[in-house]
């Protein structure tokens, strides 16, 4: 297998960064094999991920001679580390969990689940079966800032990349969302403002939808706010009782959130204010 290095980097945008970036890596025998650029001109920002064959013997100088060419304030990333590690946040609902464990089992996941957190334990047993630590914080007679320093205290020890929240049915406050900048994500139908509350997928039928839908995106102190990583819809019509629908519904989430962490995984991903620039 030939070695890689990837390269993921955003700055103001200036003419002629493309060669400069190019003239660069050359100097470094590094031989571009992809290289996906965007420019938000209304921004003026410049983003690019290129994926290299070869490795540099000098990673640090690389970095260091980038940041020194590119306009000041640029940010330069070099091989992200490929193997993140998940904590996943539960709470009843199985469906997305499973199919990120039936991935991590079979290693088509492309990252390790280290721990998985519920706030009830129904799914322990289930978590069990393919010997993945679960923990039980429950959040009853408790305040939501006890709660969360419970939550954070299991997670310390595995130093988790990424927070999932597979239909993990609690709010986080701003201050838990702030240990991980830009590293919680979380799935919920596309129904959002338009039903909220209990039962979204009753309202939706009485309302008589013809989408379902889903959304993957990190989480921000503005609840179901966040920059968006993925997002998918299903056509459904009249015949659909709440019973098709909800099913249709957990579906299209667990493609969803699929896709969402492919995407991270492989460093597909740069937030950029409240949104995100996804190089597929």
């Amino acid at each position: 297998m030939i070695n890689q290095t990837l390269i993921l980097i955003q700055c103001r945008d200036a003419v002629g960064l493309v060669g400069l970036i190019a003239n660069t890596v050359a100097a470094h025998h590094l031989n571009i094999v992809t290289m996906r650029e965007y420019v938000d001109e209304a921004a003026n920002r410049f983003y690019v991920r290129i994926v290299c064959a070869g490795e540099t013997t000098e990673p640090g100088r690389l970095i260091e001679e980038l940041t020194q060419r590119l306009p000041a304030g640029a940010t330069v990333k070099l091989n992200p580390p490929q193997q993140k590690r998940f904590a996943i946040l539960v709470t009843k609902e199985h469906h997305c969990l499973g199919d990120i464990i039936v991935r991590h089992f079979f290693n088509t996941l492309g990252a390790e689940v280290c721990c998985v957190v519920g706030n009830y334990d129904d799914l322990s047993a289930f978590t069990a079966r393919f010997d993945i630590p679960f923990h039980h914080v429950s959040h009853e007679g408790k305040s939501r800032e006890e709660f969360e320093e419970q939550v954070a205290a299991v997670l310390q020890p595995y130093q988790p990349d990424y927070l999932v929240l597979a239909k993990f049915m609690r709010i986080l406050s701003p201050d838990f969302v702030a240990r991980y900048p830009g590293r919680v994500i979380n799935i919920h139908h596309s129904f959002l403002p338009a039903f909220i509350g209990a039962n979204p997928y009753k309202q939706a039928h009485v309302r008589g939808v013809k989408l379902i839908g889903a959304t993957a995106h990190f989480v921000t102190n503005d609840l179901d706010e966040g920059p968006i990583i993925a997002q998918d819809i299903r056509t459904i019509n009249h015949s659909y009782t709440v019973k098709d629908m909800v099913r249709a519904g957990k579906e299209v989430e667990k493609s969803v959130l699929s896709k969402a962490l492919a995407l991270v995984i492989e460093d597909r991903v740069i937030i950029t204010g409240n949104k995100t620039v996804v190089f597929e």
